[in-house]
């Protein structure tokens, strides 16, 4: 069953996603970003190639000839999908496909409709039994540690 990681009280979500990136690619995983849009998906490419500024993220979408090598595939359709290790959701709503997984992100901001939107997509996945893991990235839950 999937496990479903949810990174709560974030700042940016792309910058999020893009530090998600890179601790996957570190731990030797494979990552599936869908991107809510194009845009989105072209933002976060480009920044994949600035951050970590110190590293490189290895990135592209499912149609390049490298995507089946490629641990981080970024984009705003389902498919082809390439592999089926983790998916880091963007969008708003439930994907579909996201059982395929072994595990889940869900990247929330702080702003009331996303937090709103994310709140549903939680009841979604614990009413259907699925493990919950809730990582607290805010201001206080860092001044605490």
């Amino acid at each position: 069953m999937t496990q479903v990681d949810f990174y709560t009280h974030v700042e940016s979500k792309l910058q999020t996603a893009c530090q998600l990136c890179a601790k996957a690619v570190a731990q030797g995983l494979q990552l599936f970003v869908y991107a809510p849009d194009a845009e989105t998906a072209r933002e976060l490419d480009r920044l994949l190639w600035t951050t970590p500024a110190t590293g490189f993220v290895p990135h592209c979408g499912p149609d390049d000839a490298l995507a089946a090598v490629t641990p981080v595939i970024i984009s705003d359709q389902s498919d082809p999908l390439p592999h089926d290790q983790v998916l880091l959701n963007l969008h708003s709503e439930v994907p579909a496909f996201f059982a395929r997984f072994q595990r889940l992100i869900e990247i929330v901001s702080t702003d009331e409709a996303d937090r709103q939107r994310a709140r549903a997509r939680f009841r979604f996945y614990r009413d259907r039994g699925y493990e919950l893991r809730d990582h607290n990235l805010g201001k206080a839950a860092r001044a605490a540690s």
